[in-house]
Parts: C-alpha cells; structure tokens; sequence
C-alpha cells in the first residue's frame, strides 16, 4: 500500500520532502518533476550515465543505425551535461531566494 502525508506549500510554491522518502528513494540534488492528469509526481533524477540506454533506444527507433549511430550518440549525449547543469543552477537559484528554514512546512509531521 502507497505511503502518503500531508505536507504544506509555502508562499513561494516550495515543499519540504519528509526525510524518510527522501532517504528510501536515495534522491540527491535533482528530480523529476512530472504532470501527470491532477498529479505531481517527484522521482530522482537518474545520474546522467543512465540517459546512454534511453539515448541509444530513441536513435535505433529513430533510425539511425552504424557509425551514424555512433555520431548522433555522442552528439546527443553532449548535450546533456548542460542541460542537467542549467536545471541545477535554475534550483539553486530558487532556493538562495528561500528566506525560511523548512521547519514551519515539516512542522506538522
């Protein structure tokens, strides 16, 4: 059965995700955040080794096969480092403009 609580939403949109989820889920410095109908779902962002596999399943669906594989593969997976980097960054930001410390939207934890 799905574990579930409560938790609050500060002013500026922001949550403090329980300690125990956050540790049973082994997340660190990013998430998923996903829509899904009138849903948010939060899941650890997987470490930027995993995309190989679904970078490689998109380019054989895609067609492409060979050393073009190989080219477009490489490509690709440059690309990824940025863009994990600008989401940190976008993160880091938001949180250095967070004046609170957590304590009032875990307080009824």
């Amino acid at each position: 059965m799905a574990e579930a609580k409560h938790i609050r939403v500060s002013d500026k949109r922001q949550i403090t995700i329980p300690k125990r989820f956050y540790e049973q889920l082994g997340m660190e410095e990013t998430l998923i955040c996903e829509l899904r109908r009138d849903e948010i779902v939060l899941r650890p962002a997987p470490k930027a080794d995993d995309f190989s596999e679904d970078i490689l399943r998109d380019l054989v669906e895609e067609g492409y096969g060979g050393e073009q594989l190989l080219t477009e593969f490489h490509k690709r997976k440059a690309q990824i480092r940025p863009a994990v980097e600008s989401l940190i960054s976008e993160a880091d930001e938001a949180a250095q403009s967070y004046t609170g410390t957590g304590d009032e939207e875990t307080e009824s934890l």
